[in-house]
């Protein structure tokens, strides 16, 4: 019933249907700009930046996980972020979430990375009890930063001279 393979290129009409599907659920319908064209280079260009498992479930496309490496200067190795964790509603209840963790989980360990990182949405009450069951840590002396495009262009262009 259940198949968990790595995203290819022809997976990715699913795969950008499941992140519109995700940004709904994030009640940011309108969120993603991301195309086809982005994924096929992103995700199987010269230099890939993620990778995206698809979970399937009797032949439909049901959940994904994208992930990439991430350095620690501190473990002095790598681990991976789990960038997106998700499955169509239609389709929970059936362990496919655990089953994508699971199968991310075993790629960081065959990679030889030092674990898994990523965020949940602090109103998403069901991932949050689901990682703590998991026994999770929540790195909650941590606030993520973020810069959008234009800050990232200000701070880039360097300090204004008075």
């Amino acid at each position: 019933m259940l198949n968990i393979h790595p995203a290819t290129r022809n997976d990715i009409p699913a795969l950008l249907s499941l992140i519109r599907g995700l940004a709904a659920y994030e009640k940011k319908p309108n969120a993603v700009v991301t195309t086809e064209q982005d994924l096929l280079r992103d995700a199987f260009g010269k230099h890939s930046k993620f990778r995206a498992l698809i979970a399937e479930w009797k032949g439909e496309p049901a959940g994904y996980a994208s992930f990439f490496h991430f350095y620690s200067t501190y473990q002095g190795r790598s681990a991976l972020f789990l960038e997106d964790l998700f499955v169509l509603d239609k389709f929970r209840g059936n362990g496919i979430g655990m089953s994508l963790l699971s199968a991310v989980a075993k790629l960081a360990i065959d990679e030889g990375c030092f674990g898994l990182r990523w965020e949940v949405l602090d109103w998403n009450k069901p991932a949050i009890d689901f990682y703590q069951k998991l026994g999770a840590t929540f790195l909650n002396e941590r606030k993520v930063v973020a810069f959008d495009e234009n800050a990232t262009r200000r701070v880039a262009a360097g300090p204004k001279s008075s």
